[in-house]
């Protein structure tokens, strides 16, 4: 799965900042244990989360570009050319 690796070894680091911070701020073990836990679900998830919705941004970003080529590949040359502008006529000096 894409992410996956990444946010579990975000995760292993913010439950062992979560649990030290908590152990030495406290010195209760089991409860530190439990903050660590906490601190990793959540920064796990987190980090999944923001994966995924950036993935997902860059997916959206990558079809408007293909559609885009493939759209000038179509109409290339053609009327319907967006970068073929017409050239407004010059007066041609007539009075």
């Amino acid at each position: 799965m894409p992410c996956s690796r990444e946010a579990i070894l975000h995760g292993a680091g913010g439950s062992v900042a979560a649990g030290l911070l908590h152990f030495l701020a406290t010195s209760r073990v089991k409860r530190s244990f439990d903050v660590g836990f906490a601190g990793f679900l959540l920064t796990t998830l987190g980090s999944w989360f923001y994966c995924r919705m950036n993935n997902a941004k860059i997916r959206v970003q990558q079809r408007q570009i293909q559609k885009g080529i493939q759209n000038k590949v179509v109409y290339e040359g053609t009327v319907l050319d967006p970068t073929n502008k017409p050239r407004p006529e010059s007066p041609s000096g007539s009075s």
